[in-house]
Formats: C-alpha cells, sequence, structure tokens
C-alpha cells in the first residue's frame, strides 16, 4: 500500500496577500498626501502610477501561483476574489488621482480630502486583517476589522452623498460637474471596494475558523 506523503500548504500566498494590501496603503497615503499638498501632481500621480503597476504585477503572481499549486490554504475560488478585489482598491486609487491631474483640477475639495481620509484609514484596516489569515487561530480576529471596514464604507457614502449634493448646489458650472462627479465616484469605489475584502475576509473566518 503506497502512503501519500503531506504536502504542506503554499506559504507564499500569504505573503503576496500581505505585500498587496501594504501597497495599498502606500498608495491611499499617497493619495491623501497629493490632496493635502497640492504641488508636483504630476510627480505625485507617477508615483502612484507605478504603486498600481505592482498591484498589478503581484496580482499577477497570486494567478501563477494559484495555477501551479496542488494544495492552497484556504478555497482557490477566495484566493482568486481576494487577489481581484483588492487590485480594484489601487486601481481607483488611481483612476482618482489620474482623473485629477488630466482634468486638470486646480484645487481639492473639502469633501475630496475627507473622503481621502477614509479611503487610507480603510486601506489600513485591510493591511491589519490580512495578516490574520496566516493562523488559523487568528481568524476569529477577522470579523471586528470587517465590522470596521464596513462602518467606513458607510461613512464614506455618507460623504460622497454630500459631495454631490454640494456640488449641484454651488456651481451651474456642468463641465466642472461632471469632472468632480467622476473623481468622487472613484474615490467612493475604492472604499466599496474595501468593503468586498472584507466580506471575501469574513467568508474566508467563517468557512475556516
Amino acid at each position: 500500500m503506497f502512503s501519500i506523503p503531506f504536502i504542506p500548504r503554499e506559504e507564499k500566498f500569504f505573503d503576496l496577500f500581505e505585500r498587496a494590501a501594504h501597497n495599498i496603503v502606500k498608495a491611499a497615503l499617497g493619495l491623501k498626501e497629493m490632496l493635502d499638498n497640492w504641488e508636483n501632481v504630476g510627480m505625485k500621480v507617477a508615483e502612484i502610477t507605478e504603486l498600481e503597476h505592482e498591484g498589478d504585477f503581484i496580482t499577477h503572481q497570486i494567478a501563477a501561483l494559484l495555477h501551479r499549486t496542488f494544495v492552497t490554504p484556504f478555497d482557490r475560488e477566495d484566493i482568486a476574489m481576494l487577489s481581484h478585489t483588492m487590485d480594484d482598491i489601487i486601481d481607483f486609487i488611481h483612476a482618482t488621482a489620474d482623473a485629477l491631474y488630466i482634468y486638470k483640477i486646480d484645487a481639492p475639495t473639502r469633501r475630496s480630502k475627507e473622503l481621502a481620509e477614509v479611503i487610507v484609514k480603510a486601506a489600513m484596516e485591510v493591511e491589519r486583517a490580512v495578516p490574520l489569515l496566516r493562523r488559523r487561530s487568528e481568524l476569529k480576529k477577522i470579523p471586528e476589522h470587517c465590522v470596521e471596514l464596513n462602518r467606513l464604507e458607510n461613512t464614506a457614502d455618507k460623504i460622497f452623498r454630500s459631495a454631490l449634493g454640494e456640488l449641484f448646489d454651488d456651481t451651474k458650472d456642468t463641465v466642472y460637474i461632471i469632472k468632480w462627479r467622476e473623481i468622487y465616484e472613484h474615490m467612493e469605489s475604492a472604499t466599496d471596494r474595501c468593503e468586498d475584502v472584507a466580506n471575501v475576509l469574513e467568508g474566508v473566518a467563517l468557512k475556516h475558523a
């Protein structure tokens, strides 16, 4: 009778997810710094673009690792979903920075700074939650981070609604309205994706804790 050797889980997934989370935080901080200090905008957008490229590279590495790994640390579908959703966060951060530059925005609004602050907090919450995937004993701590991510998404949604209302109340400049509406939508979408990450993490915790 043949015995089947023990096949260890592929731990590199955790390294890549943690690297992706840290990269998201760097991009979020870059966007906040750009809005708080409105100078050298082109250079700051270029830095965020590099971080977005790094995010794409990490996503491709996870996909390649998933393709060649027989035993994964948790469900393959959850690994793929977590990877793509985390990549979406940085994509929307980059889309925000890009739109601010392409549309030649003269100065950031108060609401955009508020949304950037929420994006940073949500990104940091993701960075705190992701390492908990490494150990089964830590999975039970994930839901508290998910609750905070849901709260932050609700906060961003309220800011977004206020921002749109003020946009239509404060100006009749249609082009200005179109530009800022798109920027606000990108920022709100970034926090939506952070909540999506929370949903994936919570699902993993419930399945494996």
